[in-house]
C-alpha cells in the first residue's frame, strides 16, 4: 500500500471514531436527562427526609452517563485543539509554497498568480504593469571565493535592498539561484518611472556589502518586460505573467551580453537574435559531427621578394543551411559551449594532411582560442597530431592573442615552452590590440610578432601616419622579433611596407583565403608542386577553373 493510501485510511479511522465517540456522548447526554430526572430527586429526598434512596441499578446508569459525558467534553477539546493545530500547519505549508526560505521573497510558483493579479487590477486606462528580471553578476566568483554562507547572506542583503526601494504595491521574488524578479504597477505614459527604478536597482546593489565581516561587491543585470507592449494580445500560448518573465529573461540575457551592469528593455530584435543563436548551435554540433567546417588558407608572403613562405588557415563553415558561415559569426558561439578544442582539432587534421603536399620551405600557420589555452592538455594532444600526421614541427606556427597572456601567465609560460621544445614557432597574433608588456614579450619564447590589420590598414589614409608601424617594427628588431604585417589590401599598403625590413605580409592584395584544391592550383602554376602532386588531383570536376585562378592570383601577386 502506498503512503497516500495509508495516510487516506489512517484519517477515515480517525473520522469513525471520532463519530462514534460523538454518537456515544449524544447518547450519555439523552440518557442523563432520562435517568437523572428520576434519580435525582430521590437522591434530595433520601437525603433531606430520610426516605428510601433510588435503585442503584439505576443510580450506576447515572454515573456511567457522567463519566461518557466526560469523555465526550474532553474529546471535543481535543478536536477543537487538533483543528487548530491543522490550521496551523497549513498556513505554514502555504507559506513554504509560495515564499522563499532564505530571504523571505515569492518563490518561482507564487510570481505568477501574484503578476496576474496584479495585471487584473491595473488593466484599465493607463494603467500597466513592468516586470523586472534582475541576475547577480558574477555570483558563483562569490561563493567559491567566499563560501556558501557568505554568498547566502549577500542574497538577503540584496533582498533586503530591492524592498528597500520598489514602491508600495510591487512583488519581489526570488526565482531561484541568484535570479530576482520585480513586478511593479506604473502609468504607461511615464515609462522613465521604471529607468529610474532600474536604474537606482544597479547603483544601490553595486555598492559594498560588508558581509561576515568580509567585503563583497557585486552588480547586477537587468531586463524589463511592460504589459504595455502587449496590447491585449499575449504570445505562443502563454498567459501574459509568463510571456513577461520570458521577454525580461531576453532582456537581461541582452544586458549580461552587453557587458553587465546595466539595464535593458525588451526588443523584438533580441528574441529574434537568440532563437538564431540557439538555432546555430544545434546546426554547429551537427556540422562538427558531419565534417563541415573546411580549412581555408591565405597566403603569407616576403614582401621584399613577393614569393610565398606560407599559409595561415582560416576556417569555414560550409552549413547546408545557413550557407557560408564567417568565423567571426560561429567561432564565439564554439568558445562559449564548449566545442571550440573538438572544432579546432578537426581543422588542424585536415589543415596537416593538406600541407603535407606543400614544398617543405612553405610553413602552416593556425589561431589557438584563448579557450583552448587554458586545457593543461592542449600542448600534448597538438603534438599527439602532428606524430599521427608526420608533419614537422618545425613547418607549424601557432598564432595566440594578447589575451592569452593576461589569464594564467605561468600556465601559458609552460605550454609555448613545451611546444617550442619540439620545435613548433609560436607568434603573438594581432599585437597592438591588447595590453602585452615589454616584460612579456622578454619573458615568453615568442618567434614573431604579427601586426593587427587595424594599423596596417590607416596607411592608406591620406594623412597616412606610420609612426606607429615604425615603433611596432622597432620593438620587434629590438627583441628579435621578426613581423608580420596583416591586412594589406592594396598597392599604397605594399609600397608603405617595402624598405620596411624584412617582414612577412599577408592580405587580399594577395589573393583571398582559399580551399586546398586551389592552393594545389596556385603552387602548380608557380612551380612549386610537381606534376603529380597537382594535376592527378585537380583533374575532376572543377579542376580547369582552379588552375585559371590561380594562374590569374598569381599574375596579380608578380605584378604587386
Amino acid at each position: 500500500m502506498s503512503k497516500s493510501n495509508e495516510r487516506l485510511s489512517h484519517v477515515r479511522r480517525r473520522v469513525e471514531r471520532d463519530i462514534v465517540a460523538f454518537g456515544i456522548a449524544i447518547a450519555a447526554i439523552l440518557m442523563f436527562i432520562g435517568t437523572g430526572g428520576s434519580v435525582l430527586p430521590q437522591i434530595m429526598r433520601s437525603w433531606l427526609y430520610n426516605e428510601r434512596g433510588p435503585d442503584y441499578l439505576l443510580v450506576n446508569a447515572l454515573l456511567l452517563n457522567i463519566a461518557l459525558i466526560v469523555f465526550g467534553m474532553r474529546r471535543y477539546r481535543e478536536l477543537l485543539a487538533e483543528i487548530e493545530q491543522r490550521r496551523q500547519s497549513e498556513e505554514t505549508a502555504k507559506q513554504l509554497a509560495e515564499i522563499d526560505p532564505l530571504t523571505g521573497c515569492l518563490n518561482r510558483r507564487s510570481i505568477a498568480p501574484a503578476t496576474e493579479a496584479l495585471i487584473e487590477a491595473h488593466k484599465d486606462g493607463h494603467g500597466a504593469v513592468a516586470f523586472l528580471m534582475i541576475d547577480l553578476d558574477n555570483f558563483k566568483q562569490v561563493n567559491d571565493l567566499n563560501g556558501h554562507k557568505v554568498g547566502d547572506l549577500l542574497l538577503q542583503v540584496t533582498a533586503e535592498r530591492m524592498r528597500s526601494i520598489l514602491p508600495d504595491g510591487s512583488l519581489l521574488s526570488r526565482l531561484g539561484g541568484d535570479e530576482f524578479a520585480c513586478v511593479l504597477p506604473f502609468d504607461d505614459r511615464s515609462p522613465d518611472a521604471i529607468d529610474r527604478i532600474a536604474d537606482k536597482l544597479i547603483s544601490t546593489i553595486s555598492q559594498r556589502h560588508d558581509i561576515d565581516g568580509l567585503p563583497v561587491e557585486t552588480t547586477i543585470s537587468v531586463g524589463i518586460a511592460t504589459t504595455a507592449t502587449f496590447k491585449g494580445q499575449n504570445d505562443c500560448g502563454r498567459t501574459l505573467s509568463e510571456s513577461l518573465l520570458h521577454r525580461a529573461d531576453i532582456a537581461m540575457y541582452h544586458a549580461k551580453k552587453q557587458g553587465k551592469n546595466r539595464h535593458y528593455w525588451f526588443e523584438t530584435s533580441m528574441e529574434t537574435e537568440l532563437r538564431f543563436r540557439n538555432e546555430m548551435e544545434a546546426e554547429l554540433r551537427k556540422g562538427i559531427l558531419n565534417g563541415e567546417f573546411v580549412p581555408y588558407y591565405e597566403q603569407q608572403i616576403d614582401i621584399e621578394s613577393g614569393e610565398i613562405v606560407g599559409f595561415e588557415m582560416l576556417a569555414r563553415w560550409h552549413s547546408p543551411e545557413l550557407g557560408v558561415v564567417d568565423p567571426n559569426t560561429f567561432i564565439p558561439v564554439a568558445e562559449e559551449i564548449g566545442l571550440i578544442g573538438h572544432l579546432s582539432e578537426q581543422l588542424i587534421d585536415k589543415a596537416l594532411e593538406d600541407a603535407k603536399e606543400w614544398p617543405q620551405h612553405l610553413t602552416l600557420s593556425v589561431n589557438i582560442s584563448p579557450v583552448q589555452m587554458r586545457d593543461p592538455w592542449f600542448a600534448q594532444k597538438l603534438l599527439k597530431q602532428l606524430i599521427e600526421h608526420n608533419f614537422p614541427p618545425e613547418r607549424l606556427e601557432i598564432e595566440i592573442t594578447e589575451s592569452c597572456l593576461h589569464e594564467n601567465m605561468s600556465h601559458v609560460r609552460s605550454m609555448i615552452a613545451s611546444l617550442k621544445n619540439q620545435g613548433v614557432r609560436i607568434s603573438l597574433d594581432d599585437f597592438g590590440t591588447g595590453y602585452s608588456s615589454l616584460a612579456q614579450l622578454r619573458s615568453l619564447p615568442f618567434d614573431r610578432l604579427k601586426i593587427d590589420r587595424s594599423f596596417v590598414g590607416e596607411l592608406n589614409a591620406e594623412d597616412a601616419n606610420e609612426k606607429l608601424i615604425n615603433a611596432i617594427i622597432a620593438l620587434g628588431d629590438g627583441l628579435n622579433l621578426p613581423i608580420t604585417a596583416e591586412g594589406i589590401e592594396d598597392n599604397k599598403i605594399l609600397q608603405a611596407l617595402r624598405g620596411k625590413g624584412k617582414l612577412k605580409g599577408q592580405g587580399y592584395l594577395y589573393g583571398r583565403p582559399e580551399q586546398a584544391d586551389a592552393v594545389r592550383a596556385r603552387l602548380l602554376q608557380l612551380g612549386l608542386l610537381s606534376q603529380s602532386g597537382g594535376v592527378r588531383d585537380m583533374a575532376g570536376e572543377g579542376g580547369d577553373s582552379a588552375e585559371d585562378e590561380a594562374a590569374e592570383a598569381a599574375d596579380q601577386q608578380r605584378q604587386a
